[in-house]
């Protein structure tokens, strides 16, 4: 996922920070979504639109939802657990989950918010394969 992102998935296919990490995660762990479901994080970028939650990881919570939630949430309590983990993690390392204050630190022209999708895919990626290890 994260090798995919590095490759220039967001400027080739001029996506958002939400989408670039479904996309991601639909080509690296064959998930199959159909475009109808992945246009679906197309308004989750730049923190909603508002600044506020980053689009990275609304992005990285909808393809934690794709792998793991097999009809509902409620069925398991591990989606909140992955959820809860995805977001400390990457607090910790970025000091925040806000857009305004990532884009502020992390933003550059030419890159854009390039860093900060990077660090959320490799956090994702982590947890995906640390699950997916538990259950073979």
């Amino acid at each position: 996922m994260t090798s995919i992102i590095e490759n220039g998935l967001s400027k080739n296919k001029d996506l958002n920070c939400a989408e670039t990490m479904l996309y991601a995660a639909n080509e690296a762990y064959d998930l199959q979504l159909p475009h109808s479901a992945l246009k679906l994080a197309a308004g989750f970028g730049g923190g909603m639109g508002i600044q506020s939650t980053c689009g990275a990881l609304t992005g990285g919570i909808m393809a934690l939802s794709a792998i793991f939630v097999k009809e509902r949430a409620r069925e398991s309590d591990q989606i909140k657990r992955l959820d809860s983990e995805f977001f400390d993690t990457f607090k910790s390392k970025m000091n925040s989950i806000d857009c305004s204050y990532l884009k502020e630190h992390y933003e550059e022209p030419e890159i854009e918010c390039h860093p900060v999708i990077v660090q959320a895919a490799q956090i994702v990626e982590e947890l995906i394969d640390r699950e997916l290890a538990r259950t073979e």
